[in-house]
């Protein structure tokens, strides 16, 4: 007979039941607070990038796609938790975002904006199916990043750190869904 692992916990907690959700440090909201509303869009772009890197056909997309996503569980993190606590959760290993962070975005503008991809105008979504889950991406991108100035609207964001990189990532988005059609011609 195999030996199987020890029982886990469901994921069937019914702690949220009432229309509430936990946060870090065992703080609970509402399920349509703004810093809920500001995770959840973040976590809607983790998905929308993981259905975008797993259609990318080029590893340039799906390295960087991969990158994007990591970055994305520390913002995540970050906004799951309530200012106060910010310093225990730094304290406790978990990352912040950072203006490194944006930094290494700038470097992936810079190395798409080096090859030249067309880049005029408005674009129209669905030259390939690549391009189309990265301009998917940047919508959600934008979402997310609006939920996020809302929350800091609200008074409960430590910095920007949080919306400028999001600025940025839709620009990254941007910018390879244009390179992405420029492979496909």
């Amino acid at each position: 007979m195999p030996d199987f692992p020890a029982a886990r916990m469901s994921i069937a907690t019914k702690t949220g039941d009432d229309g509430s959700t936990g946060l870090m440090y065992n703080r609970r909201v509402s399920k349509c607070h703004p810093r809920v509303e500001a995770y959840g869009a973040v976590d809607e772009l983790n998905a929308a990038l993981g259905l975008a890197r797993a259609s990318a056909r080029q590893p340039f997309v799906s390295d960087r796609l991969l990158q994007m996503q990591k970055s994305l569980v520390a913002l995540m993190g970050e906004l799951a938790t309530e200012p106060v606590d910010l310093p225990r959760y730094a304290k406790d290993g978990f990352a912040l975002v950072s203006p490194e962070m944006t930094a290494q975005l700038d470097r992936m503008v810079s190395e798409i904006e080096a090859q030249k991809p067309p880049s005029q105008g408005w674009a129209t979504p669905g030259a390939n199916l690549s391009a189309a889950t990265l301009d998917l991406a940047r919508t959600a991108c934008r979402r997310a990043e609006r939920r996020v100035c809302a929350l800091q609207e609200s008074g409960q964001l430590r910095d920007s750190q949080s919306i400028i990189f999001l600025n940025r990532l839709s620009d990254v988005l941007w910018l390879l869904a244009r390179w992405a059609e420029s492979q496909a011609m």
